[in-house]
């Protein structure tokens, strides 16, 4: 996948970019821990800008995150209820666990789209959630272009600095990648617990 990502980028330039970013998004086996150290060693090879690689990147985060909040739209809190309603006794889920989740979601979601903007898969995942809770689409779209300016600024500077030697940068995005798995896996078996917990006690 790294060489098809690269040659991508090498042939059509900011658009390569773009797309890749967007596609990104969309599909998390693509990885920005790729496209853009790439894209930052690119702009000491041809004529390509620093800022250019950014604005493009950053366009292709948002519109994909765009589309998956589109997504989460249509699979809004009263879609989500009337599954539960159908399947809900086999899932062993209510309709106030929807509920709750959707408030915490409501009070801590803005800076949660954020901060994943800088965390792997999570950052491209985060959106659907924000889409079903029915977040404002505004200040949606204002965090996540901060979010993914930051990360993507910092990538791309970190590849045009490396140069050809951009890719010794995946080692370290590999074990911070893992660390964030492990972490998300850790989270999970919590959530999991805390939740099957409580239906005991009820």
């Amino acid at each position: 996948m790294q060489n098809w990502v690269t040659s991508i980028m090498e042939e059509f330039g900011y658009i390569g970019v773009f797309l890749m970013m967007a596609l990104e998004n969309i599909f998390p086996p693509i990885p920005s821990e790729i496209i853009l150290p790439f894209g930052g060693f690119l702009t000491t090879t041809n004529d390509l800008a620093v800022l250019g690689v950014i604005i493009a990147a950053t366009v292709g985060s948002v519109l994909g995150a765009i589309i998956l909040f589109g997504i989460g739209l249509l699979l809004d809190v009263e879609q989500l209820e009337k599954i539960i309603d159908r399947f809900g006794h086999i899932l062993r889920i209510k309709k106030t666990d929807v509920k709750r989740a959707d408030a915490w979601f409501d009070k801590y979601g803005y800076w949660t789209v954020f901060i994943c903007r800088m965390i792997p898969l999570v950052r491209s995942l985060i959106s659907i959630p924000a889409g079903m809770s029915n977040m404002n689409f505004f200040k949606f779209v204002i965090l996540t272009i901060t979010g993914t300016l930051i990360w993507n600024t910092i990538l791309i500077l970190i590849g045009m600095q490396l140069g050809e030697s951009w890719t010794d940068i995946l080692s370290f995005m590999e074990l911070y990648s893992t660390f964030v798995y492990i972490a998300i896996g850790i989270g999970i078996v919590i959530i999991i617990y805390i939740f099957m917990k409580r239906r005991r006690q009820q």
